[in-house]
């Protein structure tokens, strides 16, 4: 049974390898006409030298085998370009090897069949012409194993046989070497074809493998041009997109627009509902932008909780704005989601391309647009104007005098006082920064300190303020204390703590400097933050918390930071006397202040009445126009020396700063 199922094994197609079939077909389509040429070619040549023998021998066989051959040629050859199925390719394997022992035995027949006719040279040539004829056939099916068994059998056994019944040992001797050639060609073209097999194999696994790397590399191309969380195009396609849109535009004379639309407030949503949530916000963001978009605008996910559109079409300054408040109408609206339903909403920025734009420079008025909704207009849209134009100068230059100043020259302080009510005398001076410009000339800080932060310089300005306030400090008589800001960038560094640290041990310790933090100044890394202050702590200083109540959860920080006192907000102050809120508000602050141990300062007090008001409610240390505006140096001594001297406890008219 073994060797029945080897024999059927080898004489069949195998059935699970189309690669090979399709590969034999093809070779089968080009070499096999050669052998039917050969056979034509051969059997013609025989034919003319036995025209002795009957016509029906020597014409009409020869004539209907060359026909077959012709035909098969013919079929063959307009096949061999042509595609074929595994099927058809399995089909035509299977047919040759009938074919081939049909043609084989026909052949090998009919040359026998000449033998008696001829005298031994053409006895001679019968012989040869089925030796010649068996190599060639056997060659030119070498990729068809079973086909060139089958034709080298039907050719060999009754060329064997006649040879044998003949009895001549020439002829017999002959017809053993035949076969010896034949059964090494076999052999050969065994060899050849598990080669070949290797090799349609080998070739097929590269393709494969050239397959599976080609996929790797469009997936990775697609991931790395993709958004994983919401299947938006990310910042890089965006980019890219943009560069050819923009490119596009000029060349056809047309403009785009590029949006920047932005979430407000969306850590407060991962803080609160948690990032599971966040992200199902930004998921639903997408869908709700990706329905209302043209078919000709492109969106992407820039980045956490930025979203970037290019608009093409016709652009106006009515469409951009027409487009904003629809796509922050539709941001308002509640998010439906499991467990949650956050409310935000979003600002948006939109800048249209002009001649000679570059991405960049459209990409940075749009940026610049989002910024001034987050400031002015949080929530809506703004499309970027000619006024926008003139401030991004403005800025450009203040960002650029800003790098290049002579912070120590240019940067000055004042000082405004801290009252305390229960000792009737004033207690300490907050620092105030300050810069002229030579150029530029009085640059409010309202202005250069958020600049500061953003450019990354807002350290050096700390502490060329720290080194000024600390030579002043050694001016002042003792126990009075002065109060310089801290910045979110000061905190979270440990390069500038290291910094303030060593830059106030020079001046030698304990020192009577005192730092002021704001809540948005400690809530990205209260680890960081807290051991920042504990470091601050051991050079003498004290920390107080300034803005008090204009964050989202000042009692944390109160509760998890070293505080020695608390600034409450100046809007509190500005509404004591007519909101009884405020006053809910200041009383309890108090009393928290009381209860921890920690003193309160109230700031912005301008009126007798906001005092008396204060006062009534616990209050002790003030601060504000009421009792000094920010002042000089050399005004701070001279309020000094006059609150000394008992020439009054407060004289705002007579405090104004200089110019």
């Amino acid at each position: 049974m073994t060797l029945l199922k080897n024999l059927e094994r080898f004489f069949s197609v195998p059935p699970d390898n189309p690669e090979l079939i399709q590969s034999q077909a093809h070779g089968f389509t080009r070499q096999v006409p050669l052998m039917y040429a050969i056979l034509l070619v051969n059997a013609a040549i025989l034919s003319l030298t036995h025209l002795s023998a009957p016509p029906a021998l020597s014409m009409v066989v020869p004539t209907i085998l060359g026909v077959i051959c012709l035909i098969r040629i013919a079929q063959l050859w307009g096949r061999r370009n042509v595609p074929i199925s595994d099927v058809q390719a399995r089909k035509l394997l299977n047919l040759s090897v009938p074919v081939s022992a049909v043609l084989g035995f026909g052949f090998c027949a009919w040359a026998l069949s000449l033998f008696p006719y001829g005298n031994a040279f053409q006895q001679a040539h019968v012989v040869f012409y089925i030796g010649i004829t068996s190599v060639g056939c056997v060659f030119c099916l070498m990729h068809l194993r079973a086909a060139a068994l089958t034709a080298a059998l039907c050719v060999m056994i009754p060329f064997t046989v006649f040879v044998a019944i003949q009895g001549n040992p020439i002829f017999i001797a002959m017809a053993l070497n035949l076969i010896i050639i034949v059964c090494a060609l076999l052999f050969v073209t065994s060899l050849n074809f598990k080669t070949f097999a290797e090799l349609v194999a080998s070739r097929g696994e590269m393709v494969r493998r050239q397959d599976e790397t080609q996929h790797l590399s469009d997936e990775n191309k697609r991931l790395a041009n993709i958004d994983a969380l919401t299947g938006l195009p990310n910042r890089r396609q965006f980019d890219h997109a943009l560069g050819l849109m923009l490119e596009q535009a000029k060349a056809d004379g047309t403009d785009i627009a590029v949006a920047r639309l932005d979430i407000d407030g969306f850590k407060a949503v991962n803080n609160i509902f948690g990032h599971a949530t966040g992200d199902r916000v930004l998921i639903e963001m997408a869908r709700r932008v990706m329905t209302l978009r043209s078919p000709t605008t492109f969106v992407a996910r820039l980045e956490a909780d930025v979203f970037g559109l290019i608009l093409q079409g016709p652009i106006s300054e009515k469409r951009l704005t027409d487009c904003g408040e629809l796509l922050c109408l539709t941001v308002r609206q509640p998010f439906v989601l499991p467990g949650a339903n956050p409310h935000v909403s979003a600002s948006a920025g939109f800048a249209a391309s002009r001649p000679n734009d570059t991405a960049e420079a459209l990409c940075d008025r749009a940026d610049y647009a989002i910024f001034v909704a987050k400031q002015e207009s949080r929530g809506n849209a703004v499309v970027f104007s000619d006024r926008h134009a003139s401030d991004i100068s403005r800025v450009r230059a203040l960002e650029h005098a800003l790098h290049t100043a002579d912070l120590d020259a240019e940067i000055y302080i004042l000082f405004q006082p801290q009252f305390d009510m229960s000792q009737n005398r004033t207690t300490g001076y907050e620092v105030l920064a300050r810069w002229r410009h030579p150029v530029l000339g009085e640059i409010s800080p309202v202005d250069f300190i958020p600049m500061a932060e953003r450019i990354g310089v807002i350290s050096k300005i700390t502490q060329t303020v720290l080194r000024k306030a600390l030579v002043m400090v050694e001016q002042l008589p003792r126990p009075l204390r002065l109060s310089v800001n801290l910045s979110a960038h000061d905190l979270a560094s440990h390069t500038a703590i290291e910094a303030i640290v060593a830059l106030v041990e020079s001046f030698g310790v304990p020192c009577r400097i005192d730092f002021e933090i704001t809540e948005t100044s400690v809530m990205h890394d209260m680890a960081q933050a807290n051991a920042a202050l504990v470091s601050l702590l051991s050079l003498g200083s004290r920390i107080a918390l300034d803005d008090f109540g204009t964050g989202h959860s000042s009692l944390t920080y109160v509760q998890k930071l070293p505080l020695d006192r608390i600034k409450v907000d100046r809007s509190f102050v500005a509404e004591v006397t007519s909101d009884p809120t405020s006053r809910a508000i200041i009383k309890t602050t108090v009393d928290l202040c009381r209860n921890l141990g920690i003193s309160c300062v109230f700031e912005g007090i301008e009126t007798e009445e906001q005092l008396d008001v204060l006062v009534g409610l616990g209050g002790k240390v003030m601060q504000g126009y009421l009792f000094g505006r920010p002042m000089s140096e050399d005004m701070v001594l001279q309020h000094h020396a006059r609150e000394q001297r008992g020439d009054g406890i407060y004289a705002p008219a007579l405090l104004d700063v200089a110019s």
